[in-house]
């Protein structure tokens, strides 16, 4: 028995008509005779879509406990009890219910519907693009709406069918309004949030992009199943081919003009390098060529291959390229007639790839002098001074036996000394002593001797082979000898590099180490890395020896050994003596390290910048709501206070003249306070101030702010005995308690507020706690907005404003301020306040 297929509808959005599309579909197929069942379908109370499951069979659903109420789930027992040829499943990133013995067997619909495939019954569903896993964040992004249910993308991958359901955004709005999704009393809160015109086509597009992607994956499966190699132009993809040199960044840019004249054109760069890893790559040309194909969009691929032109090739017809970006030949005209350059090569072999070849600043140039790199001077003199040594001494030996030994046998030896010679100073002096060898076999060993004249033809024959087999043979060997070197060389170089990237993750300051490593690693006597300045002149970012820099001309290039720009105005700068030439790619890894190094301390700085300035935006957003919102109170007492006293006609008693002078000079002081405290902030704001935090004893400050409530009777203060001191501004303290306060008294109606408090490791933690209706999880954040009250002020008093300003001045003063649901209903208001280092308690002289 096979395990079944399963076909999706894909819908862009809720209400584009999945489960509709899904009922048709099944009334097809039974008129076509399959026998068809209904396993699960969620109608939502939509005529159209309950009329559609009328002459399907219906399977009865599983009765669920949850949560007190009963619910219906896909029964799995009695699909595979009834064994149809299809069933439908809707909603398959549902999750299901059930409490205690009625839990599900699975969690998740869609382990449903793949128990129900593994026993070989097809499956047709739906699926909504949001509740993709890959995609949930990018809808929330969108939308504002977090998706709790998801399903893999693999799941949806693996159907034999995904079809797309598909409206236009005005279409589907016109469908809500007319009230086909959703109920009158949901459609204009519905249309003027998820259902907007911008989130409905967006999501569209995620949709049609998503299903393009997995049609492009199964195009590719059959070209790989049936063994298609040519390219299929089914959407253009331009492929530029890079080297790392000179003229790479003008391809991939010329590469990338290309592909923007297609709609969805893909940009892919190809460097390739030496399968043998021996070819010179410049790191910090490819660092670059990486960050300009990340900004263009493109995909950047590292290949190798023995055969750069067929390396090129076969990546192109993996990827299903149509185009192909190629620099011309930097080849002279006489060696592009002994050997056809890459671009060439790649043209002659594209097929049906067009191929476009462009002219750069780096063509034409620069070849020859890349070829004629050889081993040093003192290699090659010291191949030719023992090929003039060991030809005499040989040769001298070789007269001296002259009767013990035969022609081949000299010509063997001289070839031995050929390739000895090869291997110490390369390809010249092999030359010369392979021509010397055979004058000198000429002239002692063969007949008729001392002449340089041969009578015997093979002999002749034989001198020629050997003199062609010994620069044969010393070419290989010299090539053979370079390699090792290289390859010797690229091994030190990785495992230099390897440990260099090591080493600088376990650092604290990667930025000196690096230039301390490099300083060390290259024999120089300082390394630095400098910067532009805003005045353009170089800044020291990083040293290995101020002292030194400190005497020596930055601007001035020639007075360093190495110059190397790191990026744009950055320059990695050592101090020494002069670089060998095979130390450069070294130092240009340096700098690739310094570069990046380098942008990452600049993010870490503008990341601590961005911090300063939300702190910024945070005081000043206090700052506004407390004028409006703290001032308002203590002017208010003031002038009932005044305005009851102005009252001619009202007979009032000393005593009662006495007390509200009494609170107007309280309301006075305590507005006196509040300016004072916010002329604090808008310095703080500006940076000029800092709060003026001192060792306070908390209980003496949530006493003396409780007294000033609205209702002190009703606030129960109960703190743990001998709790520390606690390091805040007292002023700024009070107006945090008295807005958490005032505010769980409003909301407790009759209820008592309780305040509590205990040292929680290096803070104090104080509980506010209400018995009020309590706040929802969702809403927890919102409530420290501004102008936010969600509802939960009966009275309408207020602007919303008072815990945001609380939550904004305990930031300032280094505590938090957050919500916690109160045991048995209502809320708990936790501020965290750092314990203050023994520190004396200031007088009210000293914290005025």
């Amino acid at each position: 028995m096979g395990r079944g297929s399963l076909r999706i509808y894909l819908g862009a959005a809720p209400g584009v008509g999945k489960t509709v599309a899904m009922l048709e579909e099944a009334h097809r197929r039974r008129e076509r005779g399959t026998d068809v069942v209904v396993g699960y379908v969620e109608s939502h109370g939509r005529p159209h879509t309950e009329s559609l499951v009328d002459g399907l069979e219906v399977l009865p659903r599983r009765q669920v406990a949850h949560r007190g109420s009963t619910l219906t789930e896909l029964d799995v027992a009695a699909v595979l009890a009834r064994r149809p040829q299809v069933v439908l499943v809707d909603e398959l990133a549902h999750t299901n219910a059930g409490d205690g013995t009625d839990s599900p067997a699975h969690a998740k619909r869609w382990q449903d519907v793949e128990e129900i495939l593994d026993a070989g019954i097809d499956v047709i569903s739906t699926v909504n693009i949001q509740h993709l896993e890959s995609l949930n964040d990018v809808a929330f992004s969108i939308t504002g709406v977090r998706q709790q249910e998801t399903v893999p993308d693999e799941v949806v991958r693996r159907a034999e069918q995904v079809q797309l359901v598909d409206m236009s955004p005005e279409a589907l709005r016109r469908r809500m309004a007319h009230g086909n999704v959703y109920g009158a009393d949901k459609v204009d809160a519905a249309l003027a949030n998820y259902f907007r015109v911008g989130n409905l086509s967006a999501l569209r597009e995620i949709a049609l992009l998503w299903l393009a992607d997995r049609v492009d994956e199964a195009l590719e499966r059959y070209r790989a199943a049936q063994g298609i190699r040519d390219p299929w132009p089914t959407r253009e993809r331009v492929v530029v081919a890079l080297t790392g040199g000179t003229g790479s960044e003008t391809l991939l840019r010329r590469g990338a003009r290309i592909a923007t004249r297609a709609a969805g054109g893909d940009l892919i760069a190809c460097h390739v390098r030496s399968a043998e890893g021996l070819a010179p790559a410049d790191p910090a040309a490819i660092t670059r060529l990486r960050r300009l194909a990340r900004d263009l969009g493109a995909e950047f691929h590292d290949v190798a291959g023995n055969d750069v032109a067929e390396a090129i090739l076969d990546h192109a017809r993996g990827v299903n390229a149509t185009q192909i970006v190629v620099g011309v030949s930097r080849r002279s005209r006489w060696q592009q007639l002994l050997r056809p350059g890459v671009a060439s090569a790649v043209a002659d072999g594209s097929g049906d790839i067009d191929v476009h070849l462009v002219s750069h600043e780096g063509s034409k140039v620069g070849h020859r002098r890349a070829r004629a790199a050889g081993l040093p001077a003192r290699r090659v003199a010291a191949g030719l001074v023992l090929a003039v040594v060991a030809l005499a001494a040989l040769t001298g030996v070789l007269v001296a036996t002259r009767e013990g030994h035969t022609l081949s046998l000299d010509l063997l030896l001289y070839l031995a000394l050929t390739v000895a010679c090869a291997l110490v100073g390369g390809i010249w002096p092999a030359l010369f002593c392979a021509v010397v060898g055979s004058l000198a076999v000429n002239w002692f060993f063969t007949e008729p001797r001392g002449t340089l004249t041969i009578s015997d033809p093979p002999n002749a024959l034989a001198l020629a082979v050997f003199v062609l087999v010994a620069m044969a043979v010393s070419s290989v060997v010299n090539v053979a000898a370079r390699r090792t070197e290289q390859a010797v060389a690229a091994e030190r170089e990785s495992a230099a590099l390897a440990a260099l990237s090591r080493d600088l993750l376990a650092e604290p300051r990667p930025v000196p180490a690096l230039l301390d490593r490099a300083r060390g690693d290259l024999g120089m006597r300082a390394a630095l890395l400098t910067e532009r300045g805003d005045d353009g002149a170089a800044v020291v970012v990083a040293s290995t020896d101020p002292a030194h820099v400190a005497g020596t001309r930055l601007a001035d290039g020639s007075a360093w050994a190495v110059d190397v720009t790191v990026d744009d105005g950055v320059h990695l700068l050592l101090d020494g003596p002069p670089l060998a030439a095979e130390d450069q790619r070294v130092v240009e890894a340096y700098a690739a390290h310094a570069a990046i190094l380098h942008g990452r301390e600049q993010l870490v700085r503008a990341a601590r910048e961005a911090a300063g300035l939300a702190r910024d935006n945070a005081a000043r957003a206090t700052l506004l709501a407390a004028v409006s919102h703290d001032l308002r109170t203590p002017l208010a007492s003031i002038k009932a206070g005044i305005s009851t006293l102005r009252q001619s006609g009202l007979p009032l008693s000393p005593d009662d003249e006495a007390e509200l002078l009494e609170s107007v000079e309280e309301s006075t002081d305590r507005l006196d306070a509040l300016i004072g405290n916010l002329l604090d902030l808008s310095r703080l704001e500006t940076g000029m101030v800092r709060p003026h935090s001192h060792s306070v004893d908390l209980l003496d400050a949530v006493v003396s702010t409780v007294r000033t409530t609205s209702a002190p009777a009703r606030v129960d203060i109960d703190l743990e005995p001998d709790l520390p001191l606690v390091r805040v501004d007292l002023g700024l303290l009070d107006r945090v308690l008295a807005n958490v306060v005032e505010n769980a008294l409003r909301h407790s109606g009759s209820a008592d507020v309780r305040l509590t408090a205990g040292r929680i490791g290096d803070t104090v933690q104080l509980r506010v706690v209400d018995r009020g209706p309590g706040v929802d999880d969702t809403d927890k954040d919102r409530i420290f907005a501004a102008f936010q009250r969600l509802g939960d002020a009966p009275r309408g008093d207020g602007l919303g404003l008072g815990l945001a300003v609380a939550r904004g001045l305990m930031t300032v003063m280094g505590g938090t301020l957050s919500p916690e649901d109160t045991p048995g209903g209502g809320l708990t208001m936790v501020l965290e306040l750092p314990v203050a280092v023994t520190d004396p308690v200031p007088t009210p002289e000293e914290d005025a």
